[in-house]
């Protein structure tokens, strides 16, 4: 090989090299800074086909509602607690700082922070939407997938203020009628008016 062909290869070898290793450190600041979104039924049973659970310390957003009579505010600090829920279970959220003006409950919001034990969300900025009657879409389409009738979401027995304990398999849930979180059947008792009463 001549000179001039050797310099030529360690230079090809050399631009590859430096492309490789830019491409791998966009990409690693790329998925840094990717905050999943998930609902509340994904954070309890996992995400996708392969019910992959988000892990301790990931960097998410949550969608859904915030059920009522959950909002807990600390008289002496910013801290807030309350919980999101959607059709199937609800996840408590912590925030510290001051929410958003249209902040209420039963209305849609979007969480974005990390997941702590217990499968808490320790929020950092809490998004929430001026029309009553938003819904985050992939809210919504959670619900219409997961939706039961009232009438049967306690079917199974369940009390208000019972634990979330899923049955091993989702089908077995869904053929006794279980409501994985009954406490978001009562919140939304609460929240919606009586039908037939003045």
């Amino acid at each position: 090989m001549t000179p001039r062909r050797k310099s030529r290869l360690y230079l090809a070898i050399l631009m590859l090299t430096g492309a490789g290793l830019i491409v791998t450190l966009v990409l690693y600041a790329l998925s840094a800074n990717i905050d999943l979104f998930y609902t509340p039924r994904e954070i309890l049973e996992g995400k996708g086909e392969s019910r992959a659970l988000p892990h301790i310390g990931q960097r998410l957003r949550i969608g859904g509602m915030v059920m009522p009579g959950s909002v807990k505010r600390d008289p002496h600090t910013l801290k807030v607690t309350f919980r999101i829920y959607d059709a199937v279970g609800s996840v408590p959220v912590s925030y510290d700082g001051i929410l958003p003006d249209l902040f209420r409950e039963g209305q849609g919001v979007v969480a974005q922070g990390v997941l702590a034990a217990g499968n808490r969300v320790e929020a950092r900025e809490v998004l929430a939407k001026h029309d009553e009657n938003y819904t985050p879409p992939e809210v919504t389409d959670a619900m219409k997938t997961n939706h039961k009738p009232t009438g049967q979401a306690m079917a199974g027995g369940a009390m208000p203020g019972q634990a979330y304990n899923p049955s091993p398999d989702p089908s077995q849930r869904k053929a006794q009628g279980e409501m994985r979180d009954p406490g978001i059947a009562q919140g939304i008792a609460q929240a919606m008016p009586s039908q037939g009463q003045p």
